[in-house]
């Protein structure tokens, strides 16, 4: 394999020409060129990018990794499969068994601890299931969609920008495609993903895309709403919403969190539960499912200061970073201190960098490998509406980088938007130091009610609401021209100058109402939990049939398993005893005292990752005292020691109180059974 040099070498040439790229792009921004300018030079700018990203990966292949081995063991010892697969399985839906299961709540458990306890953070647990209005005001109902075709004859719905660039990687594979045929159709791939909705149309419709199962043709496309829609009582008359996000319970009860907290900020919310997507099509086992478990945090802060109070304490934690200024010149990512990062403006604010290196520490404790793991700043093009900066903690698996956390600088946009809908104060109060003088407008009606009902109170909550620039120009417009026109609730209405009154006047305050910044970052537990095992799972060296989990303890299913050699009833007590004390040390264990040999039940632990093993054998009902093994999962070294005391070492093991060379010097190797093998 190539040296770092020598590919480095081979990559300047491609990094110079993305780079070149990315300046013309920001000139002729800059210099506000026609739309249709820009719009080609972004796509030869992600050409560049491809071409540069697919030599990398010419030249750093992945490591060998085989997937079908990795899910063979996940199905046989059911970490998970299919939901309802007896008949014939959803797309989408899975079940944890009770390996997975016990694995997941250890993520969450040690999320607990890493995050909600060390960071005092107030804890919640809000509805899965929300009325219409409150994805109306978050900008979901609007923005939270795909582009779909559906197939004409069987009605079946594809992704559009998937069919698309999947019949464009088809059309590339015939090497009678030459010339500009081939260069418009790898030019078009670099931008798929971007389309409008129109551009998607024109484009199926050109290379006349079709159903890749039946061979029909589809339909225009059609925006399709993400989120799962259902009726609310029984007579339907609310509409509603499972949630395609947990964060929108923590913003709508922000008042009542910051009364909890003594109406001081900064302050941190957090919440783990269900959220639903109807994702068009699933794939990728649990990389891309309809119904997930999430973990987010609304750290609010005053919008002034971005530092945070424990900063120094992430300031040292290497991270390697992909700022979206590399992403557009082509260079390399960054190893760096999140300290660096900061000082040198790469990472935009202390507050986002806290956040990023407690991300982290989380994860390479979980079992990810600081390898896997980069953090990649989303472009401005891909943004989500409500970010005004976003981090991706993404690890590299089988199937590419994969997103697993994101880390999102949300403003004040939602507590803004629910203030908008609803009129109700979602604010903190700032005692000054000095009192100052605003104005204030106070809106009078006596006629808004009789013309307009029913959005009478949201028009005057409208007008109250209003910035002292926005007053003057309306008052403005109702002088030259005795009506203005405002949108409440996507309605047009016209308010004439009769109907309204304010008055403006001058007041001293000494409290002012802050809208308090919001860090999001949003964990995905089962991206997490199956990066984690592709990072985790080995094969032992001359034996491809045996496969394990080299799950680190905090997050293994299983800690212990207490193995006796025969069975004798004289081993009974032994293994009760031991069973019973692991369980008052907290340290959950299995009992395996099926047939077989030491040796196989070893091999079946060590599938699902269970980290050390105690076997019970005749020296233990013979010696006074009795006496075990002890056996650590990865190097398969045992030690001998006093029964009594085992469940303690195994304790203090786990909880990282002691470590396992520790151990061995402690009570020494001991050799037999599987160690001399």
């Amino acid at each position: 394999m190539a040296s770092e040099i020598e590919i480095e070498q081979q990559l300047a040439p491609l990094r110079l020409l993305v780079k070149e790229q990315g300046d013309r792009v920001r000139e002729l921004k800059e210099s506000q060129a026609p739309k249709a300018d820009i719009s080609r030079a972004v796509a030869e700018l992600k050409r560049r990018k491809k071409q540069l990203e697919d030599k990398e990966k010419a030249l750093n292949p992945p490591d060998e990794f085989n997937r079908s081995q990795l899910e063979t063991l996940l199905k046989q010892r059911f970490f998970y499969r299919p939901s309802f697969s007896i008949y014939g399985g959803i797309a989408g839906l899975y079940d944890f068994g009770p390996t997975g299961c016990a694995m997941k709540n250890n993520l969450l458990q040690e999320w607990r601890l890493h995050f909600v306890l060390e960071e005092d953070m107030l804890e919640i647990e809000s509805s899965s299931l929300a009325p219409e209005p409150v994805f109306k005001a978050s900008g979901h109902l609007d923005r939270f969609l795909d582009y779909v075709v559906k197939d004409v004859k069987t009605g079946e719905c594809l992704r559009a920008d998937h069919l698309l660039d999947a019949h464009l990687e088809k059309l590339l594979a015939d090497k009678n495609l030459e010339g500009d045929s081939r260069q418009e159709i790898i030019n078009l791939r670099t931008k798929v993903e971007s389309l409008s909705l129109q551009e998607l149309g024109d484009q199926i419709k050109k290379f006349e895309v079709k159903s890749p199962v039946t061979g029909n043709n589809v339909s225009d496309p059609m925006p399709f709403n993400l989120m799962f829609r259902t009726e609310i009582g029984p007579s339907g008359g609310v509409s509603g919403y499972l949630r395609p996000e947990t964060s929108q319970g923590m913003f709508v009860n922000f008042d009542y969190l910051l009364e909890y907290n003594q109406g001081k900020l900064p302050f941190a919310a957090a919440q783990i539960g269900s959220a639903f997507r109807n994702e068009v099509s699933p794939r990728s086992g649990l990389l891309r499912v309809r119904e997930f478990t999430l973990g987010e945090i609304e750290y609010f802060y005053h919008p002034n200061d971005n530092d945070h109070f424990k900063f120094d304490s992430v300031a040292d934690v290497e991270v390697t970073l992909f700022p979206k200024d590399h992403q557009v010149s082509g260079k390399p990512t960054r190893k760096m201190s999140i300290k660096n990062a900061v000082d040198e403006g790469v990472i935009g604010s202390r507050c986002m960098g806290y956040f990023l290196g407690r991300i982290s520490l989380y994860l390479t404790k979980m079992g990810i490998d600081p390898k896997y793991l980069r953090f990649r700043q989303h472009m401005d093009n891909e943004m989500a509406h409500y970010a005004t900066d976003c981090w991706d903690a993404e690890c590299k698996t089988s199937y590419g980088w994969v997103e697993c956390v994101g880390c999102a600088n949300r403003s004040c946009y939602d507590l803004k938007c629910h203030v908008k809908a609803t009129g109700a104060s979602l604010c903190a109060r700032e005692t000054l130091k000095e009192p100052i003088s605003v104005t204030i407008n106070e809106y009078h009606s006596s006629k808004v009610g009789k013309a307009f009902k029913g959005d009478a109170k949201k028009i005057m909550q409208y007008f109250s609401n209003l910035d002292n620039d926005t007053a003057e120009k309306y008052d403005k417009m109702l002088k030259d021209t005795s009506q203005i026109e405002v949108d409440i609730d996507s309605k047009k209405l016209t308010i004439s100058e009769d109907m309204i009154a304010v008055k403006r006047y001058e007041k001293e305050i000494h409290v002012v109402d802050i809208t308090p910044s919001v860090i999001e970052p949003s964990f995905g537990f089962g991206r997490i939990l199956y990066s984690i095992l592709e990072h985790n799972f080995r094969i032992r060296e001359g034996d491809e049939q045996r496969s394990w989990l080299s799950l680190p303890p905090p997050v293994a299913p299983v800690k212990c398993s207490v193995l006796p050699l025969s069975a004798k009833k004289e081993f009974d007590p032994y293994i009760k005893q031991l069973a019973s004390e692991l369980k008052l040390h907290g340290i959950s264990n299995k009992v395996d005292d099926s047939a077989g040999s030491i040796g196989r039940r070893y091999a079946r632990t060590d599938q699902i990752g269970i980290p050390y093993g105690i076997t019970v054998d005749f020296d233990t009902v013979t010696n006074n005292p009795a006496t075990v093994t002890l056996r650590e999962r990865n190097t398969m070294q045992q030690i001998r020691l006093n029964a009594d005391i085992a469940p303690k070492v195994v304790s203090d093991l786990v909880k990282g109180l002691t470590t396992w060379k520790e151990t061995i010097t402690k009570y020494h190797l001991f050799e037999g059974q599987e160690s001399k093998k």
